[in-house]
């Protein structure tokens, strides 16, 4: 019978835990690893610490089988995984010093034979930098490990099932790094992997979600377009897809998250002359926020000339997308917390979030009978089922009402 490798996955956040806990799920032995002791206790447990369809069952059931440990450090293993956050600084310039980190962390542990595959977002070229980093630390195991850059292509709320089926780019510093790397994969993943070189994966990565930002910018111009013209922009979209080539996406208050907001401004930095409009596109979303703001903040205004006092305004969503909790680059949460500091009176609600460390949340109900303003900045599928009393001022950014 053919032996299992072993498996470290290097950070267990919304990307690194559902990763693990599938790959422990076809029977490997995962020992996954992460800074925040928190994190180690609460998935010892059996428990998750982020909300994910299905995985609370599957984390629990793995490692209750002794097939998903946490720790704090790595331990020597087959294959290494890397799955930490790749944020930028300041001028939107990337940060790898996470994955720089997480490097430095499994190098004394790795032997001959050794897989280190990256899975986080990151700059072209990145895959190349570990090579290095390693071989300085350990020129003994150059020519004698495997390094591969295979990203993920998940969605929230969705994570499970996308990581199992959807293709995967994957593309190693040299061929044979490429097909232990594919190799790897085929133990969870069913759907095609398409083998290719470390620079054109990484580059796919980010081109991916730059098109996405592309065409949600296009709907959010729309929509600040058709607000000045007085026009529906649902209806209008709605009707502009009846053409058989048309696809356009709906508007929303902006663009969250830890891929769309972020991976477009890598590939600026790195070719500022070269990507007009991919950053065109950035500058439109987050113009879109601030029009949001703008929009609220006017409505408000009027209301307290018109009333002879503050109006409460019930912001409802904080996530960076509908029917998930994740705050991350999020531009709800953005103008949920603007507005709390230019002093306007809010109410905050999250249905998929009980608190949070960034901001006060309040329950629905609560929120829709005190408020004067109701201002819909995510799509929740629970949003839409609400029944609301007709002497309110709703604003609805992001299509509930259609």
């Amino acid at each position: 019978m053919e032996k299992k490798p072993s498996v470290v996955m290097v950070g267990l956040g919304y990307i690194g835990l559902p990763t693990a806990a599938l790959i422990a799920s076809r029977g490997l032995h995962v020992t996954g690893v992460d800074v925040h002791q928190h994190v180690v206790d609460t998935i010892n447990k059996g428990q998750i610490h982020i909300v994910e369809p299905d995985l609370d069952g599957l984390v629990h059931h793995v490692v209750h089988k002794s097939f998903l440990k946490a720790t704090l450090t790595p331990e020597t293993a087959d294959v290494y995984l890397i799955a930490v956050p790749t944020p930028f600084k300041d001028n939107y310039v990337p940060d790898v010093s996470y994955v720089l980190a997480a490097v430095s962390k499994i190098t004394p542990t790795l032997e001959k034979g050794a897989l280190v595959i990256l899975e986080s977002t990151s700059p072209v070229g990145t895959t190349r930098l570990i090579e290095k980093q390693i071989y300085k630390d350990r020129p003994e195991l150059e020519g004698h490990i495997f390094i591969a850059y295979c990203p993920e292509r998940v969605l929230p709320g969705n994570i499970l099932y996308e990581l199992k089926h959807n293709d995967r780019a994957i593309g190693g510093i040299n061929k044979i790094s490429t097909q232990k790397a594919i190799d790897f994969y085929k133990y969870f993943v069913v759907g095609t992997l398409h083998p290719t070189n470390a620079k054109t994966a990484e580059m796919v990565k980010l081109v991916e979600n730059a098109s996405r930002d592309n065409q949600i910018a296009f709907a959010n111009e729309l929509s600040i377009i058709c607000d000045k013209a007085g026009i529906n922009v649902w209806d209008m979209i709605a009707l502009a897809n009846k053409h058989p080539r048309v696809n356009i996406l709906n508007p929303g208050t902006g663009v969250g998250g830890h891929c769309i907001a972020v991976d477009p401004w890598f590939i600026v930095s790195e070719f500022p002359e070269e990507s007009g409009l991919i950053k065109k596109s950035r500058e439109t979303n987050n113009y879109k926020t601030q029009w949001v703001l703008e929009k609220i903040k006017n409505k408000a205004l009027g209301f307290k000339v018109e009333n002879s006092r503050d109006a409460v305004i019930a912001c409802m969503g904080l996530a960076f997308k509908p029917d998930i909790d994740d705050l991350r680059e999020s531009p709800a949460l953005l103008v949920a917390q603007s507005l709390k500091e230019a002093s306007f009176t809010t109410l905050n609600v999250e249905p998929n979030l009980h608190e949070s460390h960034a901001i006060e949340i309040t329950d629905t109900a609560h929120a829709i009978k005190s408020a004067d303003i109701i201002v819909f900045l995510v799509s929740h599928s629970g949003f839409k089922s609400l029944e609301l009393p007709e002497d309110k001022i709703i604003l609805d950014f992001c299509g509930v009402l259609n």
